[in-house]
């Protein structure tokens, strides 16, 4: 099976610092975190970016879609001011940029394909040769994860040696088939849906199992008990502490 960390930081640690940022992904680190989620989206020319909407105005401010957006309009912005004035600055880093950091910090990621409308195959294509170009080989691979299916299937196609995750907010029906698949070695799940009974299957099958957005102490303890092998959440730090 899989070896998912108990505990991992969504976007960073969301909950301490603005999400999908290079600050974010440093205070992960600094909670004790050893792996972290973010979500790579393409700019408007075809760049891989830590960013989580299709929109750029909740985090930037400004009304334009990140698929319309080229690199260097997007290195006008900053993605900080909006979590708080100490943040005020703060850039939207591109994929290979969190890698240099998180190769640094001893961080292993779990990269979550966040396509645009329509750039499924663009996004899992030009996020595979950042990992080629970045990720040594001698460091243990990143994790790949999305809810888009085609994304799923061009890295099983193109890059089989990293490792797959399917996210789903409610295991589907044929999540079984999807997994085998795309062989995948772990689905990601809403943690409302992670009945006992779900955990049980998902697990009887030999998939490692993720719950989001997970940052409540005692929905946590809950899910560990049912049989969850990770926790992904804002605040890895808190959680942590909490579980001790």
């Amino acid at each position: 099976m899989f070896p998912l960390p108990r505990i991992m930081g969504h976007r960073g640690a969301a909950a301490n610092a603005p999400e999908n940022t290079l600050i974010s992904l440093r205070r992960a680190a600094e909670q004790g975190a050893e792996w972290v989620e973010f979500d790579i989206m393409l700019s408007g020319d075809g760049v891989p970016m830590l960013f989580h909407d299709d929109n750029l105005k909740r985090i930037t401010g400004r009304d334009a879609m990140m698929a319309e957006t080229p690199l260097a309009e997007l290195r006008e912005l900053e993605a900080g001011a909006w979590f708080g004035p100490e943040f005020a600055g703060e850039p939207i880093p591109t994929f290979e940029e969190a890698l240099a950091l998180l190769l640094d910090l001893g961080l292993r990621p779990n990269v979550e394909l966040k396509p645009s409308p329509g750039h499924d195959a663009q996004t899992a294509h030009a996020a595979i040769e950042v990992i080629r170009r970045c990720w040594p080989a001698r460091r243990p691979p990143p994790l790949i994860s999305s809810f888009s299916r085609q994304a799923l299937e061009i890295a099983a196609h193109h890059a089989p040696q990293l490792p797959r995750g399917l996210i789903a907010r409610r295991p589907p029906h044929d999540w079984i088939k999807v997994l085998r698949l795309f062989k995948c070695s772990t689905i990601h799940a809403g943690d409302r849906w992670l009945s006992q009974r779900i955990v049980q299957k998902i697990k009887h099958a030999g998939y490692g199992l993720a719950a989001f957005t997970v940052n409540d102490p005692h929905r946590a303890r809950l899910l560990l008990e049912r049989g969850v092998d990770c926790l992904i959440t804002d605040a890895p730090g808190a959680i942590a502490e909490a579980l001790r």
